[in-house]
């Protein structure tokens, strides 16, 4: 059975959504496609979403590449603010559901909403962008503070100048590891922990360039260097071992 905030992967083409809500009835659900700058709530029969995974067209992710990680305990408390002041707009908007996942009645409660609070109508829909892409929690509605440039932090990436010393080959400078590289980087972790016993950076690399980067141009492509450095940024499994993976047979009422 499907729970609200399940991640579920198609391969052809590749698109990973989120279920946001579930009806009490079971009969209608409202998913968010991840990972696309303007996504929008789109209704569906969970019944739909279960067929495609029992027939092995999309498969029900085990771990969430979208989640917002966990933030450090030494945080500034005006990210704090920021955080309750967004998390005030999204739970307000929230009390409208289904309502909400509605086009015609989202553009009036965000107008009113915005209103309501001194803000503007794109802060009000990047607050609930944020909250469906990242998992639904209030750490979602964290500000980016890893972009923050402090000492010790991630540093945010500037048009056209590549973070991180030159690659080897000098042929091509790469890429800047974005947040939807990082999201793609624990996507592919999650596939290949899901079909191998055991974890290889290495093999996990290869495997991710085959599945998502499959005819891109070399300066298209990520790093060993740069997918090596991420996944103990945000956690990576350690090398070499067993991974549980438990199948979930998803069967509605």
């Amino acid at each position: 059975m499907f729970l609200p905030n399940d991640v579920i992967q198609y391969a052809r083409p590749l698109r990973t959504i989120r279920i946001l809500w579930i009806a009490p009835d079971r009969l209608l659900a409202c998913t968010f496609e991840l990972g696309l700058p303007h996504s929008q709530p789109r209704m569906v029969a969970p019944h739909v979403l279960a067929d495609d995974v029992l027939t092995g067209r999309a498969r029900l992710l085990t771990d969430d590449p979208y989640a917002a990680p966990a933030p450090p305990t030494l945080l500034p408390q005006k990210y704090r603010d920021l955080q309750a002041k967004a998390w005030d707009i999204v739970a307000g908007l929230h009390a409208h559901v289904p309502a909400l996942y509605q086009p015609r009645e989202r553009a009036a409660l965000v107008a009113a909403c915005a209103a309501a609070h001194g803000v503007s109508r794109p802060s009000v829909l990047r607050y609930l962008r944020r909250f469906w892409e990242r998992g639904q929690t209030m750490d979602a509605l964290l500000p980016d503070y890893g972009n923050s440039g402090a000492p010790g932090k991630t540093r945010g990436a500037n048009a056209g100048i590549k973070r991180g010393r030159p690659r080897k080959s000098g042929d091509h400078p790469g890429q800047n590891t974005d947040a939807a590289m990082r999201a793609t980087f624990r996507a592919a972790v999650a596939r290949y922990t899901a079909t191998h016993p055991e974890f290889s950076r290495r093999a996990a690399y290869r495997q991710m360039l085959q599945d998502y980067y499959r005819d891109r141009p070399p300066a298209d492509l990520p790093s060993f260097g740069q997918f090596s450095y991420w996944l103990d940024k945000d956690g990576a499994p350690a090398a070499g071992r067993r991974h549980a993976v438990a199948v979930q047979q998803t069967i509605l009422p």
